[in-house]
């Protein structure tokens, strides 16, 4: 599995249900999520990651979509993020150190989203993230997946 991957969008709304729009690069904030992002707050969902293979599937289907308008907060390429189990840690650029806090999740309601695409890939391929340690991110960062204890350093 590659361990690593590649930051494509960094992106940024201030409401939730909404397009997110890239911003090019944020500010991680540690226990809070994104800066200026509807979705940060002190719960399990504070960063949202969603591979651009995943909105590549759904250009393939017809959708004019791209990075962002899935509402995630990170677009990634190059990272199988549904082999990240919960519990995984991985760095973002120099500083930044997340852990992997829940794999998809359940729409009870069709947002915005789903109207304006006509399908959401957020559900069953987007991935969760608390922010452990924070920092600035910016398009085009690396990805680092941990494995052990010996790569907190």
């Amino acid at each position: 599995m590659n361990h690593q991957g590649e930051v494509i969008a960094v992106n940024t709304s201030p409401e939730k249900g909404t397009r997110k729009t890239n911003a090019g690069e944020s500010c991680l904030l540690p226990g809070l999520g994104l800066k200026d992002d509807a979705h940060a707050g002190q719960w399990h969902r504070q960063v949202s990651l969603l591979a651009m293979e995943s909105i590549e599937k759904m250009v393939r289907l017809g959708l004019k979509v791209g990075p962002g308008d899935f509402a995630e907060n990170i677009t990634t390429q190059g990272l199988d993020l549904l082999k990240l189990p919960v519990g995984t840690k991985f760095r973002i650029g120099a500083s930044s150190l997340l852990e992997v806090s829940q794999i998809g999740k359940v729409c009870h309601t069709r947002c915005a989203i789903y109207y304006q695409a006509g399908d959401c890939v957020m559900p069953k391929e987007g991935i969760f993230a608390r922010v452990l340690e924070g920092g600035q991110i910016k398009v085009g960062d690396e990805i680092h997946v941990l494995g052990g204890d010996s790569d907190h350093q």
